[in-house]
């Protein structure tokens, strides 16, 4: 995966082989923030510039600075499934909340 982290934020990175830079974007807010470096330095360095602008700006204005994510899934299943997984965490001996982490945490390593 092509991403950075800073603060809580990630950015998704891209290569621009037109301009020969590292083009980046907050993921997870609605809000445009881009960024861009011909290093992986000065895109870093860039990444770290624009969260911190974004939520500089946000505290002066007094308009909060979106949240990438809550933590908080909703997530409607069919019946049987909502059963297998409910059966699968029993089996582990953990709540389905857990099964549930684990489980998409091992498949977003992948």
């Amino acid at each position: 995966m092509n991403a950075m982290t800073y603060r809580g934020y990630a950015a998704r990175i891209e290569y621009d082989a037109d301009d020969r830079i590292f083009v980046g974007r907050l993921a997870g807010i609605k809000d445009i923030a881009v960024f861009h470096g011909t290093t992986v330095d000065e895109l870093e360095t860039a990444f770290h510039e624009t969260v911190d602008h974004y939520l500089e700006v946000s505290a002066h204005t007094g308009r909060p600075a979106q949240k990438p994510y809550s933590g908080r899934v909703l997530l409607r299943l069919d019946p049987e499934t909502h059963a297998a997984m409910a059966v699968a965490a029993e089996l582990s001996g953990v709540s389905l909340n857990q099964w549930a982490v684990s489980t998409l945490k091992e498949a977003v390593q992948h």
